[in-house]
């Protein structure tokens, strides 16, 4: 059985699925539209980025990213060290 090959995570170019560190991290507007063209039943969706009202859906994503990524933090405290990190950015962004 041949082996799947793994696309390439990109932050520029063909395949620039992916924000550089600088923007924030996560996954960009064209990645996300390319993710669910190949998957058609995903629910993907962008970061919660803009202010929200307390116990709305986008407030309780928020929340639960949140609680994900502190557990990465600690999962991996190099990272969790580093400011410029892809971690710490993607919190930033997502107001964490």
């Amino acid at each position: 059985m041949p082996r799947k090959e793994n696309p390439i995570r990109r932050t520029t170019g063909k395949g620039g699925n992916y924000r550089k560190t600088s923007a924030g991290a996560g996954m960009s507007r064209k990645g996300i539209a390319a993710y669910r063209r190949k998957n058609p039943k995903s629910k993907l969706q962008s970061a919660v980025t803009g202010k929200v009202k307390p116990g709305s859906k986008a407030a309780k994503r928020r929340k639960s990213y949140c609680a994900r990524s502190a557990g990465q933090m600690k999962k991996f405290p190099k990272a969790a060290r580093n400011p410029n990190s892809r971690l710490r950015q993607a919190r930033k962004r997502w107001k964490c």
